[in-house]
């Protein structure tokens, strides 16, 4: 096990592509670092380069106390579990496990011992003379996680391992490797476009947008205070409401005439506001008269999504399946301790 650290890490392609823009961070030892952020944000770019797959324009990767810029990708002591799972077809289970270790003529009664270990932990042992044809999609990456806790390295590295998975077993198998980390407590680096994924797995999250880093914190911590609207809008679902304060602002109640001044961007999560009829008024905060537009009803909780008199859409995020019906008027309220302030140009938390 080691720290990973990152030191204004840039990638530059040719024609001028900057595809990673300075990017620096520290993942301590035995920590869950998980990279999110929109296809084309840099995130993947930035894994393959601490896999050594990717060349580093400048900056300084450090696996442990090893400056590993110049290493080769088979002597990082990483291991990296794919989306497609890269297993060779015409090997048994146990063969596809062995096959690094063999590589590196380990002795075949350690070979053993840990392919068995690795079988054991994961729940795969029965399936140890199958070939992959015969897997399923989610017995298929466990196999591949299993490649990768055998050579017991000093870092994981995840590319969006449960992409080709159905949305069952992309929860079972997220408890798996979440369980799996915890019980190894090797440091691991994961990389997802899905942010609930990101939520539920990361001790930390580095949230990365246009090849720069928005913000890193614990999952909790940027939900509640994301740094930037992209932050904002990109953690949670639905996404937060975003409302540019306009003077007088007409078509919102504002409480106690306290609220941000002109400019600024308020930004409200869909399940802390709360639904009343027309005429409500805040002690403090802000109400916001809407015509509701359509209800989707999804289990324990129902999405009102509707328009306000001013012209922004809104979410409203609602316990139970009680909405008011399309095309009906409502107030949406949010109290002052709800409601996060941002500057004008989203790039800041005020």
């Amino acid at each position: 096990m080691a720290e990973v650290t990152l030191k204004d890490i840039r990638k530059v392609y040719a024609g001028g592509v900057d595809a990673v823009k300075g990017v620096s961070f520290d993942v301590p030892d035995g920590h869950f670092c998980v990279m999110v952020g929109p296809s084309g944000c840099g995130k993947s770019t930035l894994l393959r380069m601490i896999a050594g797959v990717e060349t580093v324009t400048s900056g300084e990767i450090r696996i442990g106390e090893r400056v590993v810029n110049d290493v080769e990708p088979s002597e990082r002591d990483i291991a990296m579990v794919f989306q497609n799972y890269a297993l060779y077809p015409h090997m048994r289970v146990y063969d596809n496990m062995a096959y690094g270790l063999r590589n590196r003529k380990t002795p075949k009664p350690e070979i053993e011992k840990r392919v068995r270990e690795a079988a054991r932990i994961l729940e795969i042992e029965q399936l140890l003379d199958r070939k992959p044809r015969q897997l399923s999609g989610g017995q298929r990456q466990r196999v591949a996680m299993g490649r990768a806790i055998v050579r017991r390295p000093a870092a994981f590295l995840f590319d969006e391992p449960l992409s080709n998975l159905d949305a069952k077993l992309r929860v079972s198998t997220r408890v798996e490797i979440r369980k799996l980390q915890k019980e190894l407590g090797t440091t691991s680096i994961y990389v997802t476009h899905d942010q609930l994924e990101a939520m539920t797995l990361a001790d930390m999250l580095v949230v990365m947008n246009a090849g720069r880093v928005e913000q890193i914190g614990a999952p909790l911590e940027v939900y509640e205070k994301p740094a930037t609207t992209f932050v904002a809008t990109f953690i949670g679902a639905p996404a937060m409401n975003l409302l540019k304060m306009q003077g007088a602002e007409p078509g919102l109640l504002l409480g106690n005439g306290r609220i941000p001044p002109e400019g600024a961007i308020v930004g409200i999560r869909p399940e802390d506001l709360e639904l009343t009829k027309p005429g409500a008024n805040p002690a403090d905060g802000i109400a916001m008269p809407f015509t509701v537009g359509a209800v989707e009803r999804v289990g324990p909780e129902s999405f009102v999504y509707g328009t306000l008199d001013r012209g922004d859409s809104i979410i409203v995020r609602l316990p139970g399946t009680l909405a008011p019906a399309p095309g009906e008027r409502a107030v949406a309220l949010a109290s002052r301790a709800k409601l996060h302030i941002f500057s004008a140009d989203g790039q800041r938390r005020l």
